[in-house]
């Protein structure tokens, strides 16, 4: 693995973080009054983002998007990172999943949401089933070449500004050695499709303004042309291209601490007690060398993942560690920024007590904590029988 940026990568780390800085600080503190994002202000970040010519960077050219590998694709969600997930899904990353869709789905879906003419939202959730996804009691039964779906999901990201939602229902059932196990099945579900309604969800202290939604299905008929891959091997589509998701996160956990220590650094160094830089006492300083390091442990943890993609080398050990280590690690470096600040950094004054909120979340979405060391360890010990 080479740790050096090609020049290509290095202006495009630089574009994103300058995009960032003058695009998306600017709002925050607008968007954390009113706790959502007033739609022309979201249409105009995505006009932008497609000016700079970044729309769909994650997706393969021929489909419309920049064809990014894993890597450099990487670096971008670490500097969107920085910025309010409010505003920066805006900036228009489409599910990998979408790559699935057969030849009408990608005139229909794929190639609209890359270019930005369509939003997708992603949906597995349910209030009975999060870790568990083979416990949806969302059930979709054949009905001639149609299904008829009932029931509810939620926690399912932005669905407020989506045109259609990637879902994945239950669909049958098989034995296996080890008991009865659904069969799931992805569907691509236009908003607006009689019988599918999507509602305001909850109230998140975390990413105000980016927001969480409830869908339920009542006697919803959907065409079979509406599958995304196969019938009832929805699990193998979601193996296949969403494990991906937890680099995301990773990726924007660095970009945020990185946000969040530039403040710390810049105040201990400032900030005077004593006739002296509160930076010059250990109980500070200390403070710093462990935050870097850390940082910068989460940084080559996620950028090792991606490189690992790229080469098709077998990753979901090293993705998980750095979902599992990134998430936990920001958690940590806000909590001592504010610590840092002391008082103020509780205040409203700075973004730190927002910064510290949103931390939160990232270490039970797209998997949480357990389920990250799970993964890990059943790599570790499925090759010895264990």
């Amino acid at each position: 693995m080479n740790f050096g940026l090609t020049d290509e990568q290095e202006m495009i780390v630089s574009t994103v973080r300058s995009f960032v800085e003058t695009e998306i600080y600017p709002l925050e503190d607008e968007v954390e009054r009113l706790g959502y994002v007033p739609p022309d202000m979201g249409q105009e970040i995505a006009r932008k983002t497609k000016e700079l010519g970044f729309f769909g960077c994650n997706m393969p050219e021929d489909v419309g998007g920049a064809g990014l590998d894993h890597l450099t694709f990487a670096l971008v969600e670490r500097e969107l990172g920085r910025g309010s997930m409010a505003l920066t899904v805006f900036f228009g990353r489409p599910s990998g999943i979408l790559m699935g869709c057969n030849a009408e789905q990608r005139e229909r879906y794929l190639i609209p949401a890359t270019t930005g003419e369509k939003f997708d939202a992603l949906a597995m959730t349910e209030p009975g089933a999060g870790s568990d996804v083979r416990g949806m009691k969302t059930f979709a039964k054949k009905d001639g070449d149609d299904w008829i779906v009932n029931g509810t999901k939620h926690f399912i990201s932005h669905a407020n500004i989506a045109d259609f939602v990637i879902v994945f229902i239950a669909t049958g059932e098989e034995e296996t050695p080890r008991g009865p196990k659904k069969l799931i099945t992805c569907f691509l579900v236009d908003r607006g499709t009689p019988g599918f309604e999507i509602r305001e969800g909850y109230n998140s202290v975390s990413h105000r303004g980016y927001k969480n939604t409830i869908l339920t299905f009542d006697d919803c008929r959907l065409p079979s042309a509406q599958v995304l891959g196969e019938p009832h091997k929805g699990f193998d589509l979601a193996n296949d291209w969403l494990y991906g998701t937890r680099l995301t996160v990773a990726a924007n956990c660095v970009g945020r601490a990185r946000r969040v220590f530039d403040y710390a650094l810049n105040y201990a160094a400032e900030r005077k007690q004593f006739g002296k830089p509160i930076g010059a006492n250990q109980g500070v300083s200390f403070k710093l060398a462990d935050m870097i390091t850390e940082i910068d442990a989460a940084d080559f943890l996620t950028l090792h993942g991606a490189w690992l993609l790229d080469q098709k080398k077998p990753s979901n050990r090293e993705i998980a560690s750095a979902k599992l280590y990134a998430s936990e690690m920001l958690g940590r470096v806000t909590d001592e920024a504010i610590q840092i600040y002391g008082g103020m950094g509780l205040m409203d004054d700075l973004p730190l007590a927002r910064f510290w909120r949103d931390a939160r979340v990232e270490r039970i979405w797209d998997g949480t904590s357990e389920i990250q060391r799970h993964i890990i360890s059943r790599d570790l010990l499925r090759p010895l029988g264990a």
